[in-house]
């Protein structure tokens, strides 16, 4: 990471350097016509030093200096999109794409996969143990708000378990939103809804507010989870276009973003619990997907 991060570094302060001393000639390479207004590219050559300058810093410490990262990912990102977008519509020759694939698209790989790194480093949670407990381990261990454990509270009822991202995601908060009609599905199909989520015992209660009856289980370590199969989520399952889109729409819908509130990495889902055993299961495909009751009890007909 730090080896990109110098190359990276030294490129665009020496792009600096060059469009600032040669305006002209570096629009000619391009096939660009010169510009009546120079200091318009030589602004540009500054803020490329600038990013050069914040890489080399981030060199030292890259997953501390996540942030450089970011910007330099999003610069690379938005000169693709207007650079493409320009050639396409004739503003531009079709000799830019060589440089733009030079200049952005080449860094946009390492970039986007240093990012995910410093991200699993900062909201990522390392496993304690490394063999995970079994469901029936699990079950017998990991205790309801009210105290009885997962296993006894199983015996001659149904339970369904969702298990939660973290409380401050979107979609986490989009489900709390609408927590009521989930209980009251399971009610009516004759289950008793039980959330598990990541905070320490009570803890949970200041984002459950005046829905803090509802039955819960506390699993910071992610044990229960991991019992239950549900791992940590990859670049896509995370970050990918339909999370993008999803949590868009989540989003201004009044559901917005919190802060980090248990492993950012950890995948929800749903399942259907009864006598200690697993009727039927819901592993969330991506983390924007959430439960749909009336399709697990299906699975279980």
């Amino acid at each position: 990471m730090s080896a990109v991060l110098v190359l990276a570094g030294l490129y665009h302060l020496a792009f600096a350097v060059g469009t600032d001393a040669w305006p002209h000639q570096w629009l000619g390479w391009s096939g660009i016509a010169p510009l009546n207004h120079p200091l318009t590219w030589r602004v540009c050559g500054l803020v490329s030093g600038a990013l050069g300058v914040g890489f080399l810093v981030a060199a030292r410490r890259p997953v501390r200096h996540w942030p450089l990262l970011l910007a330099g990912l999003v610069k690379f990102v938005l000169a693709l999109a207007v650079g493409v977008t320009a050639v396409a519509v004739g503003e531009l020759p079709w000799r830019t794409l060589c440089w733009l694939a030079f200049d952005d698209l080449l860094w946009l790989p390492p970039f986007a996969a240093m990012l995910w790194a410093a991200m699993q480093a900062h909201v990522g949670q390392p496993p304690t143990r490394s063999v995970p407990l079994t469901i029936a381990e699990a079950a017998a261990t990991y205790q309801l708000s009210d105290g009885e454990t997962l296993a006894e509270a199983s015996r001659g009822q149904t339970l369904v378990l969702v298990f939660l991202r973290h409380f401050g995601c979107t979609f986490t908060r989009q489900l709390l939103r609408g927590l009521q009609q989930l209980e009251s599905e399971a009610s009516r199909r004759g289950a008793r809804l039980v959330l598990v989520h990541m905070l320490q015992r009570g803890r949970e209660t200041e984002y459950l507010g005046a829905q803090s009856s509802v039955a819960r289980i506390a699993d910071p370590r992610c044990e229960l989870y991991g019992a239950f199969g549900l791992g940590k989520g990859g670049f896509l399952e995370l970050l990918g276009p339909v999370v993008w889109i999803r949590g868009f729409a989540a989003f201004v819908s009044g559901c917005g973003v919190g802060h980090l509130a248990g492993d950012g990495l950890q995948m929800p889902g749903a399942f259907l619990f009864r006598d200690g055993r697993v009727l039927a299961a819901q592993i969330a495909r991506n983390a924007a997907e959430l439960p749909d009751l009336p399709a697990l009890f299906e699975a279980d007909a």
